[in-house]
């Protein structure tokens, strides 16, 4: 397996739109049989707990899969296990479009919010500029590491002072399934770009020109 993949072999061509790509690959998504999620989803969780970011990194954030995204909640325990402290997104309560890190640990309370997203519950904040991985759901990526979210904008907003931070911690990784990957997106200068991303092919490294 070509573990510094570049492309796929099948993208989809020549979306109309940031919206419209988004609706046909989280349909894609959902329609993929639970059998081959579990499958695929373990893949790539092996692939990344082999990689050195993975294994060199103490603070990590993972988040809790829905809407048929990659599952991250078998690397919880490893993660523990490790030694790693983990962190899972919450979605502030009030405050609009800001997402903060919450620590978890054994026994942390977890509750859906108004999405119908799982999260930690708790005070405690852990900053967002001391974690060293970031593991990200997508809908779409390309080669440079754009990423087409739900579109709301919580990990541009929150990661957002990487851009000043260039080739230093958090280094953002996003998880995702190969068909995913299209030839191109727009980027808006909002837009951070993934460093790496993980797919059940392989591992693709990023690049924006």
């Amino acid at each position: 397996m070509n573990t510094d993949q570049r492309t796929h072999p099948h993208p989809i061509k020549n979306p109309v739109s940031r919206a419209g790509l988004r609706r046909q690959l989280r349909q894609k998504r959902r329609a993929l049989p639970p059998r081959q999620r579990r499958q695929w989803s373990r893949r790539i969780l092996k692939r990344l707990t082999s990689l050195p970011m993975w294994r060199t990194a103490r603070y990590v954030a993972l988040y809790q899969a829905a809407d048929g995204e990659v599952d991250t909640s078998a690397l919880i325990p490893v993660a523990i296990r490790q030694g790693k402290k983990v962190t899972l997104p919450r979605l502030h309560p009030h405050a609009p479009f800001r997402m903060d890190f919450i620590p978890y640990r054994p026994g942390t309370a977890i509750k859906r919010n108004r999405f119908g997203i799982a999260e930690p519950v708790g005070r405690v904040l852990h900053p967002a500029t001391r974690i060293d991985l970031v593991l990200m759901p997508l809908v779409g990526f390309d080669h440079r590491g754009h990423r087409l979210g739900m579109g709301s904008g919580y990990y541009d907003r929150r990661f957002a002072f990487t851009r000043r931070r260039a080739g230093l911690p958090p280094r953002l990784c996003g998880l995702a399934y190969s068909f995913q990957q299209v030839p191109t997106l727009d980027s808006a200068p909002w837009d951070i770009p993934l460093r790496s991303v993980i797919t059940e092919q392989g591992w693709i490294r990023c690049f924006s020109p």
